[in-house]
């Protein structure tokens, strides 16, 4: 069975769930291992401090479950780090004082906007609103930001006026294959994440013909996390997630320990 790799707290900001309760859940739901990556986001816009973290108290209570967990459920510890080019020094500074073993980076912030919020979309096409998103992808890979794996490479698909009703790679692919190409040339992997489903998408975050391309251009380091706020979100439509591997062309999924991949055969 696959670990759950991406997954919040009550650490978290838009989170009130217990620690326990999650890793209750996994091992209800026959998992190998978690890793929770509850979020820091830095200059959140409306409210700066939601997204906040107090990495000792998290450190602790992980520790705590490791104990309380083990040789029931495997759980390490990182950390969603929201990136913004102007936040590249100050993320870094986090990410290497801390012991994680795996650091995701997000875009949920593009120039001073969440696409969570309307106000995102106002004054222009969507195609322009996700163009934008993806070009401020771009920009992050352009810093010197420490992280693991990108985050849910299409997220602005979630919450766009028609979300993914006519959204496709292939309108986007000069921008998305630019990229791929940065991620991989930096050694940088690639998230599977399962709650585009959970959102009501017709596909996951990124998309399949995303995910093949990443493997086409010589993409390897591929992980999987459910993005789970909740207990019974863990996991969520696991059931698709070999299938979708498979298809792309892995034959191997990745779970972070200190932050080195392990790899995981598809089975």
């Amino acid at each position: 069975m696959l670990w759950d790799t991406h997954m919040h707290s009550r650490h978290s900001g838009d989170s009130d769930a217990s620690m326990e309760d999650m890793a209750v859940s996994a091992v209800r739901k026959g998992l190998d291992g978690i890793c929770f990556t509850d979020h820091l986001d830095y200059d959140y816009p409306k409210e700066p401090e939601l997204f906040l973290l107090d990495i000792p108290s998290y450190k602790k209570e992980t520790e705590r479950l490791q104990d309380m967990f083990a040789g029931k459920l495997e759980i390490r510890w990182g950390i969603e780090l929201g990136l913004q080019p102007c936040l590249a020094g100050k993320n870094n500074a986090v990410s290497s004082a801390f012991p994680f073993d795996f650091v995701i980076g997000s875009s949920h912030v593009v120039h001073g906007t969440d696409p969570y919020y309307a106000d995102y979309y106002e004054g222009r096409t969507q195609e322009q609103a996700y163009l934008e998103y993806f070009e401020s992808i771009l920009e992050n890979l352009q810093t010197d930001a420490d992280f693991d794996v990108y985050g849910h490479l299409d997220y602005v698909v979630r919450y766009g006026p028609d979300r993914d009703r006519f959204y496709s790679y292939r309108k986007f692919s000069g921008v998305i294959d630019e990229i791929l190409r940065k991620l991989i040339d930096r050694g940088k992997g690639l998230e599977l994440n399962t709650a585009g489903y959970k959102a009501g998408l017709d596909h996951p975050n990124p998309t399949e013909e995303i995910l093949f391309r990443y493997r086409e251009l010589g993409g390897e380091i591929i992980t999987v996390g459910a993005d789970a706020h909740a207990p019974e979100h863990i996991a969520f439509a696991y059931d698709r997630v070999k299938k979708i591997l498979l298809d792309a062309g892995f034959r191997y999924y990745c779970v972070f320990s200190a932050r080195k991949p392990d790899f995981f055969p598809v089975l």
